[in-house]
């Protein structure tokens, strides 16, 4: 009995001891004041620290700005290699690009290349998207190959072509000539010229296009696609009625890209024709550069240079507009 209290009064000790202790601990557990290293950012830090931040940003926007607001300067002079003390034209280089009937011919080739480029390609992106999209070795295997030809610069992928392309060595002709198709001009003649340099342009950028179109297919919501098939609706109707219309924002968007960059090409067809047969392929991109650099009048080069800019963007803006409008009609937002 004893033994049993004397067990309760040494617990109840112990116990007294804890709660007592138990202050102690606590006021341990608070932490005193922050060094001065760790009390925080100076105000000054604090104030100055977005503006640093936006520099980066403002030096690009600068680097973007300058060169175009002094090629815009100079197309409102007429500096050219034959006159080194150049005179205020104000806007005569304009006037003299669209009175030229060189400009409207180099237009029109411009506009056949990029929508023909892009359409070709956009049909075949597409295309090649559905067959990978099936998860077969075969499609798996092509997938990896597909980047290939986006790893090659265009430049050296248009001399690679125009080496196949040649008439007596080519290697185009000579797997044709079994066919009965050998010794095809294939860039001798205007239309040809145009229809390779295009076929180039295809073949650099197609997997451009169908990577992209592959993500938006792997993205697309399975439920739609399940009740169709318990529907007993066919492959036709269900590419038609679900997978084009969720699809085609971002086909649109690979079509944006490959327009607006098919409208200023110039490394591909400079480097398989150089602008010809004639005149035949000379975009405005290869005008301006002849204009700036081979005949050196550099403020009417430059001229062609503001007018393609404003072509490209009016472009891009009409385009980006109608992708907003497509993006909400594919989510159901209304307008």
């Amino acid at each position: 009995m004893n033994s049993s209290t004397e067990a309760d009064h040494g617990a109840a000790s112990s116990d007294d001891a804890a709660v007592a202790g138990a202050p102690e601990k606590a006021s341990a557990a608070v932490p005193g004041p922050p060094a001065p290293a760790a009390r925080g950012v100076p105000k000054w830090r604090r104030t100055l620290r977005p503006y640093l931040l936006i520099v980066p940003a403002l030096l690009l926007t600068g680097g973007i700005l300058y060169p175009f607001g002094l090629g815009l300067y100079y197309t409102v002079f007429d500096f050219a290699a034959s006159k080194p003390q150049p005179d205020f034209v104000g806007l005569e280089n304009y006037r003299r690009i669209f009175t030229d009937s060189s400009f409207w011919d180099s237009a029109w080739v411009t506009v056949l290349y990029a929508v023909g480029a892009a359409a070709v390609e956009t049909v075949l992106g597409v295309a090649v998207a559905l067959l990978l999209h099936r998860s077969t070795l075969v499609g798996r295997v092509l997938e990896k190959v597909l980047i290939l030809p986006l790893m090659i610069a265009p430049v050296i992928a248009a001399i690679i072509w125009k080496l196949m392309l040649q008439p007596s060595v080519g290697v185009v002709n000579y797997l044709l000539r079994p066919f009965g198709l050998g010794g095809v001009q294939w860039t001798d003649t205007p239309t040809g010229a145009l229809l390779s340099s295009i076929a180039v342009d295809v073949w650099v950028y197609t997997p451009f296009v169908a990577i992209l179109a592959l993500a938006g297919l792997r993205s697309l919501p399975a439920s739609p696609f399940e009740a169709a098939a318990v529907d007993g609706a066919g492959w036709w109707f269900t590419f038609r009625k679900l997978t084009m219309p969720m699809l085609w924002p971002y086909v649109l968007v690979a079509v944006i890209f490959r327009f607006m960059d098919s409208l200023k090409v110039f490394d591909i067809i400079y480097a398989l024709t150089e602008g010809g047969p004639g005149d035949s392929t000379v975009v405005l991109q290869i005008r301006a550069y002849l204009e700036a650099i081979r005949f050196q009048r550099y403020s009417f080069g430059l001229s062609y240079m503001i007018v393609l800019w404003a072509v490209v963007y009016l472009a891009a803006m009409v385009l980006v507009r109608y992708l907003g409008r497509i993006q909400n009609r594919a989510a159901e937002v209304p307008k």
